[in-house]
């Protein structure tokens, strides 16, 4: 590629029936200047271009990183959903379970207090068949006592304490 200075130090050859030479030479300048111009310009696009792409290139890595953040994320929150889910369900099983134990303590209870009480009744029905004699047989003494003999005896008292 052409530069400027190459533009400035070009020289040509000199013919009899040639051009014009102080033409030529400010045509050159003009030449020259313009493509300075454009060479400088060119050059920062380029300067330009490269910077962009770097930051093109950064955002790029930003972006991936990004990607690659979300899907750990994703992955780890789906990890602690089914590892919540999987915990929920051991706490619901051993509440079940302890639900289960509960119950049959609670109807081994029953079953304990249902004797308790059957024993009771049946203490209960002895007591009151032998009170029931006891107080039959103490009926039977009170209505075999002959009224005179009580009688009698509380006029020999009497007289004894005459």
């Amino acid at each position: 590629m052409l530069t400027p200075m190459d533009i400035h130090n070009k020289e040509f050859k000199r013919s009899f029936r040639g051009y014009n030479e102080n033409e030529v030479d400010e045509f050159l300048d003009k030449v020259m200047e313009d493509y300075e111009l454009l060479y400088k310009e060119n050059s920062d696009l380029k300067d330009r271009v490269n910077i962009l792409n770097d930051k093109l290139q950064n955002y790029t890595d930003i972006e991936k990183t990004l990607n690659n953040t979300l899907v750990v994320a994703q992955k780890s929150a789906e990890d602690l959903k089914q590892n919540a889910k999987k915990e929920a369900d051991l706490i619901i099983q051993q509440a079940h379970q302890e639900a289960e134990k509960i119950m049959q303590k609670a109807n081994q209870e029953v079953v304990r207090i249902r004797t308790e009480l059957e024993n009771q009744k049946r203490k209960l029905n002895i007591f009151k068949a032998k009170f029931k004699a006891l107080l039959e047989g103490e009926l039977e003494a009170v209505l075999s006592i002959d009224d005179r003999e009580f009688f009698d005896e509380e006029q020999d008292e009497k007289n004894d304490e005459e």
